[in-house]
């Protein structure tokens, strides 16, 4: 208490000396007199800037005769060069997209060495994956639209012109190379490229296209009204435009069929060949320099597309030998046909065709007529018999059914229903691919138009397919077939219950295959 009334006292005693100035210390201080209250602004983290690195090759060549001698000082003009120029050598930030940004395999690798060697150069710690990704979303996008744009870039249109426009760009482009400096891919492009044309669609087998695209030349015509002779071979117009002179001016000639006679064109109605449209023929002429099938030219630096009649007769003639050899080497391939003699053996191998089958084909029924002769070249398909047996109902009561059981299978270089074809009998089993199969058939219109003898050794050659086997041996087969069955599902059943038992859920949790 003492100790309180003693401040007390000192107070009042200074008071009272020194009183206050009201009408000064005790005025009233207005709000807006008062000064503002100064906040310093925290720190934000400011972004690392990526640097282009072209642009700082680009600036460092500067100094750089300079740089190698450390005593020597930059000049005045070094100096203001670098101090304008430096700013762009940061990369401007690039505003937050809404979609994803795509990067092909170039800009990729870029974009992952420019944020390596930011880390380095920055010093920071931030890792390269979070770089790499600087300029991409950070999150993405659920909107459709947004990956509209990358499909649509990829569609390619359907107008048959606007595809011909294209594809003569890009021959004219492959053609001005020779055929020996052409590559395969380039090949392949011409090849593709032409059947977007009608008359190469439509006049000419593709494998023997194929083998013309390699052959392929350009011929140019540096000014107009030359006359380019169709008969050499088959013409396509890739630059100017044409007139033929007679009519026809196109003969395809796939047949061997020359045409009757040819029309002189009138002057007045004269038909205009522009780029797209072929003239000439494949056909053999003992003077190719003649007038018929000619065109003119009208534009200067006309560019054709051309395939000598030479060069399509030697594919052909080596496509056809090619076939003839790979037929005859599946025939000499098969068992029952390795002792027959050259003459009857080539008869019969002119006769077989190609066809390719996918998996579970019927390609016979038990009880019908087979529709061809079939020789395996790649493949395999199961040989299934028909039996009758009694199924146990749910009641106890026991039906009669028609089962099929496999006997047995046809592999590689195997041939099935000779007879059936050659006797006119329904087959004895069937056949269905369990593979692709790649087969040669006999169909039977050309069968009948063999010769006695080669019908004769056919006779003495083959046995029905898998007609030896008796009713007996068919059953047996399928209860072996049945027992193996059922033994199959019960050790499936015994592994289920056990695996439920134990509460084990495959596919879930540390079962589950990571």
């Amino acid at each position: 208490m003492t100790s309180t009334k003693i401040k007390t006292n000192r107070s009042r005693s200074f008071y009272k000396e020194n009183p206050p100035n009201c009408s000064s210390d005790l005025q009233l201080i207005k709000v807006k007199d008062k000064p503002p209250n100064i906040r310093i602004p925290i720190h934000s983290s400011v972004k690392t800037p990526l640097i282009d690195y072209k642009k700082l090759s680009w600036l460092c060549p500067v100094n750089t005769n300079k740089a190698n001698d450390r005593n020597a000082a930059y000049s005045e003009i070094d100096h203001e060069t670098f101090m304008l120029e430096y700013k762009k050598v940061f990369m401007p930030e690039s505003p937050v997209k809404r979609c994803l940004q795509y990067y092909n395999d170039k800009e990729k690798e870029q974009n992952s060495s420019s944020s390596s060697l930011n880390t380095l150069a920055v010093n920071t710690t931030t890792s390269p994956k979070s770089l790499q990704n600087v300029n991409a979303s950070e999150q993405p996008s659920f909107d459709v639209r947004d990956y509209l744009p990358l499909l649509h870039r990829v569609k390619k249109t359907e107008d048959k012109k606007v595809l011909q426009r294209e594809s003569i760009q890009t021959l004219r482009q492959i053609l001005t190379k020779h055929p020996f400096e052409r590559t395969a891919t380039e090949n392949d492009l011409i090849f593709s490229n032409l059947q977007n044309f009608d008359f190469f669609k439509n006049n000419i087998e593709p494998d023997v296209l194929k083998e013309l695209s390699v052959l392929a030349q350009l011929e140019t015509w540096p000014d107009d009204d030359f006359v380019v002779y169709g008969k050499t071979g088959i013409h396509m117009v890739l630059k100017g435009s044409v007139v033929p002179k007679y009519t026809p001016y196109l003969v395809a000639g796939v047949d061997g069929v020359y045409p009757s006679k040819f029309t002189c064109c009138d002057e007045d109605d004269l038909p205009l060949l522009s780029a797209g449209e072929c003239f000439g023929t494949w056909l053999t002429y003992e003077d190719p320099f003649s007038e018929e099938l000619s065109v003119i030219t009208l534009e200067p630096n006309c560019e054709f597309l051309k395939f000598t009649v030479s060069d399509y007769r030697r594919i052909k003639e080596h496509i056809k030998h090619r076939e003839e050899s790979e037929k005859l080497d599946l025939l000499l391939h098969c068992e029952q046909y390795k002792l027959w003699p050259k003459q009857p053996l080539s008869s019969l191998a002119e006769t077989v065709e190609w066809v390719v089958y996918p998996p579970n084909t019927v390609l016979a029924s038990e009880g019908y007529k087979s529709p061809f002769i079939g020789f395996i070249q790649s493949g395999e398909c199961h040989v299934l018999r028909q039996v009758e047996v009694f199924h146990t109902l749910k009641n106890g009561k026991k039906e009669q059914r028609t089962q099929q059981v496999v006997v047995g299978k046809l592999s590689q270089y195997s041939s099935f229903a000779e007879i059936s074809l050659l006797l006119d009998e329904p087959l004895t089993c069937s056949i269905i691919t369990t593979t692709k199969v790649r087969l040669g058939i006999i169909q039977p219109e050309k069968l009948i138009s063999l010769d006695d003898v080669t019908k004769q050794l056919l006779r003495q050659s083959n046995t029905r397919t898998f007609g030896h086997l008796s009713q007996e041996e068919i059953q047996t087969e399928y209860l072996q077939q049945e027992l193996k069955r059922q033994w199959n599902e019960f050790k499936h059943s015994q592994v289920l219950e056990v695996i439920n038992a134990r509460g084990i859920r495959p596919g879930y949790g540390k079962w589950s295959k990571k």
